[in-house]
């Protein structure tokens, strides 16, 4: 009996880790035009996306990255150290804003709208490209006129 009760904490130990390794490798989720914050154990010295039309990523100092959904997809993401060793090597997820996303079609045209509370235009792919032209132009705008 006794050796029953140690295999049967054994095997949930065993579980345990696998569990936890298996959530360590999980891919990183970050909202399409959105930036998160990745905290790193040890100082990066070098930062490669797979496909930067995806995700990008700033060193903001040697154990904080800054990552930035550009596109949606999936891409990889490779730390490396000053020796050129890997710190990390995971999959980055770029996902649609839900909240406050609004999507109007109009026959096959579809246009973005971002609502917090009001809506305003912004763009998605898939946009119609007169919408996207016309959304790029005002934003273009509105940045010249702030500087």
């Amino acid at each position: 009996m006794r050796r029953l009760s140690f295999l049967a904490g054994l095997c949930l130990a065993l579980a345990g880790t696998a569990l936890a390794g298996a959530q360590d490798n999980a891919p990183i989720d970050v909202k399409v035009n959105m930036a998160r914050v990745l905290r790193i154990s040890s100082p990066a010295a070098t930062v490669i996306v797979g496909n930067p039309g995806i995700a990008d990523v700033t060193i903001q100092d040697p154990q904080t990255l800054i990552l930035t959904g550009k596109s949606f997809g999936q891409t990889n993401l490779i730390v490396l150290d000053s020796l050129g060793e890997p710190i990390a090597d995971t999959l980055i997820e770029v996902v649609q804003m839900q909240a406050g996303v609004t999507t109007v079609y109009q026959g096959q045209l579809r246009t973005t709208l971002a609502c917090a509370p009001v809506c305003q235009p912004t763009v998605m792919i898939g946009d119609d490209n007169n919408f996207t032209s016309q959304a790029l132009a005002s934003s273009q705008l509105v940045q010249s006129a702030a500087n």
